[in-house]
């Protein structure tokens, strides 16, 4: 992990830049397809990483409908667990996609609360082949997990995890429109 910003007092919230599948933290999460099948991107990434026993375990909770979470194994990865949560296709933002974006988040966050998780990790959700505008994204990104942050008793360590520079800064932007 590189480059780490606290966005919050409670550091709740932690925006780092690397490699979401090197990552030592209870669960990454994983922006997957409703068939839970590895594919490209982030994605293919985590089920190359974490070996074939991934995709085993995967299938055996497909589908997941978009908005929604699965939790398995890590395997072959750092992390413990994998939240596997399917964000929206961009559409130009008038069907749904904020608020399936925001689930996405929301179930995740609870998904690992119930299995006790103290950490977890994100990458920018639907920003890649789903084509989500990243600056969006983050935006409601960061809103969900403060909106979540007030709502529950405790919450885990929130890592998110950018790629790109360009992730990185529409985090933090986002990040300083909430201060």
């Amino acid at each position: 992990m590189t480059g780490d910003t606290d966005t919050d007092k409670t550091r709740t919230i932690k925006i780092i830049s690397g490699d979401i599948t090197t990552l030592d933290v209870d669960a990454i999460v994983n922006a997957a397809n409703e068939a839970l099948l590895p594919g490209g991107g982030v994605c293919g990434a985590i089920h190359r990483a974490a070996g074939p026993e991934l995709a085993h375990a995967c299938r055996a909770l497909a589908p997941c409908p978009t908005g929604h979470a699965r939790i398995t194994p890590g395997f072959g990865l750092k992390a413990k667990h994998v939240i596997h949560t399917v964000g929206p296709v961009w559409h130009g933002g008038n069907q749904g996609e904020a608020d399936l974006l925001a689930s996405c988040y929301r179930n995740s966050i609870l998904l690992a609360l119930e299995n006790k998780l103290a950490s977890v990790a994100f990458p920018a959700i639907s920003t890649g082949i789903f084509g989500y505008p990243e600056d969006q994204a983050a935006k409601i990104a960061l809103s969900t997990i403060r909106d979540l942050t007030g709502e529950l008793p405790r919450m885990p360590q929130i890592y998110l995890c950018c790629f790109s520079p360009s992730a990185r800064q529409h985090l933090e932007t986002a990040c300083n429109q909430f201060r």
